[in-house]
């Protein structure tokens, strides 16, 4: 081999162990790139099959949290349809699943939650509606998901109301609020999904 040809050789495989480490380096660093901005607690409520839903049932997935209310007027159906196109964009990707939050309990049996679902095409397994005892869904979107919604105790005239989406990655972190009802938001947050899922 000439003097040229061994010069280019080296030149090639040196270029392609630079685009190898390269590609590593992104591969790892582009989560982090997201600020984290707390850890999601332990939590055991009840989804709208019946079944127990906790954070480590949901740990090895990224996931979207919103709280809503069936007989919301306002907003909610705005999120909803919004959570939907988040359902879209990863319906065939089982590291992503989606949680809806009732803030209304006592309304939001079990039964309503999964009409509900049905009726707006929820995924089994990706998309779960989330009842459970008023207090402990309250004390976890206060103190657990951080929402920027005022003091309250959980108890009957308490209520919350938020327009946020919360992106949890796989290890229960919060990476993430964007508006619920704002398309070009929720286009970021499916960006950042899958921002996240490179990086794991």
């Amino acid at each position: 081999m000439s003097g040229k040809g061994v010069i280019f050789a080296i030149l090639s495989i040196s270029i392609g162990i630079f685009i190898a480490l390269k590609i590593q380096i992104w591969k790892v660093s582009s989560a982090a790139v997201l600020p984290t901005y707390g850890e999601i607690p332990e939590f055991n409520l009840i989804e709208h099959h019946g079944g127990e839903i906790s954070l480590e049932r949901l740990k090895g997935n990224v996931w979207v949290a919103d709280f809503f209310f069936t007989s919301c007027a306002g907003i909610c159906p705005m999120m909803t349809e919004q959570m939907t196109r988040v359902q879209e964009a990863f319906r065939n990707d089982p590291r992503v699943k989606l949680v809806s939050f009732t803030v209304d309990p006592e309304r939001d049996s079990v039964w309503v939650l999964s009409e509900y679902a049905k009726g707006w095409g929820a995924v089994n397994g990706k998309w779960f509606f989330v009842t459970g005892e008023k207090k402990k869904i309250y004390e976890l979107a206060r103190l657990g998901f951080k929402l920027p919604v005022d003091d309250g105790d959980g108890g009957p005239e308490d209520f919350i109301h938020s327009d946020k989406f919360v992106l949890v990655d796989a290890k229960g972190r919060i990476r993430g609020y964007y508006s619920g009802t704002d398309h070009e938001e929720v286009d970021k947050l499916i960006r950042d999904i899958k921002l996240i899922l490179k990086g794991k």
